[in-house]
């Protein structure tokens, strides 16, 4: 890639990026115009997916609303998404958890990390 993109990109970029990883709970603070009203909307879900590189990183969440699975794509430094939250923290074993979409229920979950010395 050539310098002046990446001079561009690295002035897009966020100086405290939130640290989470793939399988854990975050809430993700997005936020909403509608007409000329501005507000902020709380996401909350497990991170099925982080892909991409410096100002193109982008995320994915899944939820489960009224019995229906929810997934939104996150631009990670978009100035849309004010803050990301790390609720806890998950163990998991791949980078991409899609089988997630076919399970339900109990078996939908990810199994909490624990940190070592607790």
């Amino acid at each position: 890639m050539s310098d002046i993109i990446k001079e561009i990109e690295g002035a897009e970029l966020k100086q405290e990026a939130p640290k989470f990883e793939t399988g854990d709970t975050v809430r993700v603070y997005g936020r909403i115009k509608e007409g000329t009203r501005e507000r902020v909307q709380v996401f909350e879900g497990t991170v099925l997916k982080i892909q991409g590189g410096g100002a193109r990183t982008t995320f994915t969440v899944r939820k489960a609303s009224s019995g229906v699975g929810v997934e939104k794509t996150w631009p990670l430094h978009s100035p849309n998404v004010e803050k990301v939250e790390v609720v806890r923290k998950g163990k998991v074993r791949r980078a991409k958890l899609n089988y997630l979409r076919n399970l339900s229920g109990k078996k939908a979950k990810v199994r909490e990390q624990i940190a070592p010395g607790k």
